[in-house]
């Protein structure tokens, strides 16, 4: 069951957190697996990818913090807190650093060279339900309690920046859930306790300084059922707002500039909504309810008319008749005038060696892309029935595993067999205990607290017995289901499904 995703940078791969403690990464190009990697023996609950693709940070409900190698599916180090955590977020620019937000503790800024934490300020000791977030590049780290207070602290030396107070119109406070930050531009949302989303601009905050009061560009709220919101973020271009509902599979997407409510997207009735996630650069959104990953996108209608004026769609083939000189190569009894603008433009030579950046993947104070980010992975194929050892080691070198404990292992069965010349296995990754002063160790991730009977409950207490991350046990891949309506396509599974429908659309 899959109760958490996130998408690189580049929008190409989709990494998903399951409940058996597996990660599953998604090709978002050719909608299959490209990797399992068998992270924790409890529950995932965040996820974030660094900025070059290559590392991705994960977090249990055991209080584990791991970071992997995407490539390899190898742990590299470990942390272990005092009690849950609720979110992780890579530093948008700094792969050295990730801010951690345990639950009744001020937020973490961990520094994974070196092992080493920094607690960061708070507004009130006495009121320790914090979240935080980096901004768009990481200078400043935007933190929010429990009584509305929003502080701004610089990255680097932990100072006070800015600060101000989420009012409710009087002077009543509102508890902060979250704050996410838009890819582009300056602006960010604050999801509160009242059911209001306020987007503020970030230049604003840091002119009104200590104490300001800066006001919210946009309230974003459901007049009607007053929905209160599980989760919020921006779309890739920073233009629209998405939002779902924390009592329904609903998904309610906002014009930032104007604050109209374009679309609502209505999933599956009676289900509620885990998570969700724009796609950085396309107009698609990602949802997870009952432990499916369900994907909204519109659908594409072909226009030729609008690259040809001249095209016509033909009902049946119709025979052609040709000119004399139409297909040779060079006209013999064509006389040449003079070339003159655009046609003495045609003779010029034309650089076909150089690659053009791809804007969308560039940041404003960026010329060229990244081109050490790894934006797909390698996938084996799938041989049913090999013959037995033909390319491979000695069965003498290939049948040696190295016993392991279940759960500690820095990936799956492969990973910790030894190497093809009969290497010794991989080293295990290092653990660090964070210790951080007054915080309560028998706290329970929310995740585990989730009203319902026993049996679901049971369900999201970790792997099952026996189950060693082989990617057979897993069944994310797609099964096909005929649909009720005209080109509506679902494929679905246990812990994964891919869904589209024309009766999805919105606006990008």
């Amino acid at each position: 069951m899959a109760l958490t995703c996130t998408f690189n940078r580049w929008g190409t791969l989709l990494a998903v957190g399951c409940n058996d403690g597996r990660i599953v990464i998604w090709d978002f190009l050719t909608r299959g697996i490209a990797k399992i990697i068998s992270a924790h023996i409890h529950p995932v609950c965040s996820l974030c990818w660094s900025r070059d693709g290559h590392k991705l940070v994960s977090a249990s409900t055991d209080n584990i913090v791991s970071q992997w190698d995407v490539l390899t599916g190898d742990c590299d180090q470990r942390f272990r807190f005092p009690s849950p955590i609720l979110k992780l977020q890579y530093h948008p620019r700094d792969l050295d650093k990730v801010l951690v937000c345990p639950m009744k503790s001020a937020p973490v800024l961990l520094t994974l060279s070196d092992s080493k934490h920094v607690v960061l300020p708070v507004d009130d000791d006495s009121d320790l339900n914090v979240v935080a977030a980096f901004d768009r590049r990481g200078e400043f780290i935007y933190t929010g309690n429990a009584k509305g207070k929003i502080l701004v602290l610089n990255t680097n030396t932990q100072e006070l920046v800015a600060s101000f107070r989420v009012t409710t119109g009087t002077s009543n406070t509102t508890a902060i859930k979250s704050i996410e930050f838009a890819r582009k531009g300056s602006c960010f949302l604050i999801n509160t306790a009242d059911r209001i989303i306020r987007v503020y601009d970030g230049r604003e905050i840091l002119t009104c300084g200590k104490d300001g009061e800066p006001e919210p560009l946009q309230k974003l709220q459901d007049l009607v059922n007053r929905t209160p919101w599980k989760r919020c973020c921006f779309s890739g271009d920073g233009e629209y707002i998405v939002a779902g509902s924390a009592r329904q599979h609903a998904l309610y997407i906002w014009e930032k500039s104007i604050g109209n409510l374009v679309k609502i997207l209505h999933g599956t009735r009676g289900e509620l909504l885990l998570d969700v996630a724009w796609h950085p650069v396309r107009p698609i959104i990602t949802s997870i309810s009952s432990g499916v990953v369900s994907i909204w996108a519109q659908n594409q209608v072909e226009n030729w008319s609008a690259f040809a004026p001249d095209f016509k769609e033909l009902d049946e083939n119709v025979e052609y008749e040709e000119r004399e000189s139409e297909f040779d190569i060079e006209d013999e009894d064509k006389s040449e005038p003079e070339q003159t603008g655009g046609d003495a433009a045609e003779d010029e030579e034309v650089d076909v060696t150089t690659v053009d950046p791809i804007i969308a993947f560039c940041s404003s104070d960026e010329e060229l892309e990244d081109y050490k980010a790894l934006l797909y992975l390698p996938i084996a194929p799938e041989v049913e029935d090999p013959e037995e050892n033909p390319f491979g080691p000695p069965p003498e070198a290939s049948g040696q595993v190295t016993p392991t404990e279940e759960g500690l292992g820095t990936g799956d069965k492969k990973q910790r067999q030894p190497s093809a010349d009969g290497g010794p296995a991989k080293k295990k990754a290092r653990t660090t205990t964070i210790e951080l002063q007054g915080v309560p160790s028998d706290e329970v991730h929310p995740l585990l607290g989730v009203k319902g009977d026993g049996k679901s409950k049971k369900k999201t207490a970790g792997r099952p017995k026996g189950s060693k991350g082989k990617e057979k046990d897993f069944s994310f891949r797609p099964k096909a289901y005929r649909a009720a309506d005209r080109g509506a396509t679902l494929y679905k599974g246990r812990a994964g499904a891919y869904k589209q429908s024309p009766k999805n659309l919105m606006c990008s």
